[in-house]
């Protein structure tokens, strides 16, 4: 594996493929519910996003990292935020300049959340993954109750021009969700709109043509975003998750990217199984929050 240094560079490229994947969000969810006034804006290198108060996309990406902002830059951010009501969030690269962590201070931002940013190089190893235009991954997991052969695994790309198709992807999303009930209509929601982003690649692992998981990609300037999967909890520890990412990242590859990325919560087994399969942590981002609002 070609080494990979975490610097200024690379951080410019994993943060502005994100801060892309979330934009095109912002307008997928303006095309599908034009009321919700979800828009976003540049102001000196950052985007600024916003899609509800309570979004996880309403804040920014990239502050401070292609350009340091000035007063009056913050103020226009700032204000993005608050005439929509929505608290004022800044998602910051240890190695934005480090001029901007006086100011947030200065401004009275407090951190309210980490999170690891992970990428790996991929060329042509990955593409050993199968295809992704057709059910054609098939690997072994366990048997099935009473079943009397091995059950298989296929996983395969959802045709974008398939509304029933796009929808089946989004109730899997939440599916995978359900146990959690205080955020399972919400992952429908951000889910259905996640399946009508332009240029979004998404992916379904199936169990002898049933759905049992799903997840997406995002590719912006050779940097393939790994977002939204989950397993329905009764499918989960029988590969559905390895299968979805070997095949993603075969995809990536054959669509040009020679990176990928994942964020993370510290710690997680989300993070743990990302390193599991070869991911580095570039760096641990902060979450800035402005205070009193």
């Amino acid at each position: 594996m070609r080494l990979i240094i975490s610097d200024h560079a690379l951080a410019c490229r994993l943060e502005r493929a994100e801060a892309l994947a979330n934009a095109r969000f912002v307008e997928a969810r303006a095309r599908v519910a034009p009321d919700s006034g979800a828009q976003w804006i540049e102001v000196a290198g950052a985007y600024a996003m916003f899609d509800a108060p309570n979004s996880p996309c309403t804040q920014t990406f990239g502050l401070g990292l292609f350009q340091m902002p000035t007063a009056a830059d913050m103020d226009r951010i700032e204000a993005f935020f608050k005439d929509r009501g929505a608290p004022v969030m800044h998602e910051v690269s240890p190695l934005a300049d480090k001029a901007l962590l006086p100011m947030l201070h200065e401004r009275g931002y407090r951190p309210v959340e980490l999170s690891s940013v992970l990428f790996l190089p991929i060329g042509e190893e990955a593409l050993v993954a199968p295809a992704s235009t057709v059910p054609t991954a098939t690997v072994p997991a366990s048997r099935a109750a009473g079943a009397g052969g091995e059950e298989s695994l296929q996983a395969r790309v959802v045709r974008p021009e398939d509304p029933e198709e796009k929808d089946l992807w989004a109730r899997t999303i939440a599916e995978g969700w359900r146990e959690f009930h205080e955020f399972a209509d919400y992952m429908r929601d951000l889910m259905a709109v996640a399946s009508a982003i332009d240029g979004n690649t998404l992916f379904l692992a199936e169990l002898h043509g049933r759905p049992i998981a799903a997840g997406g990609l995002a590719m912006h300037h050779g940097v393939a975003l790994l977002n939204g999967a989950s397993t329905m909890p009764e499918w989960r520890r029988r590969g559905a998750q390895n299968l979805l990412l070997a095949s993603r990242l075969a995809h990536a590859v054959r669509s040009g990217c020679d990176l990928a990325m994942f964020c993370a919560e510290p710690g997680s087994s989300s993070q743990r199984n990302a390193q599991r399969h070869g991911f580095q942590i570039a760096y641990t981002r902060i979450k800035w929050g402005l205070e009193g609002l």
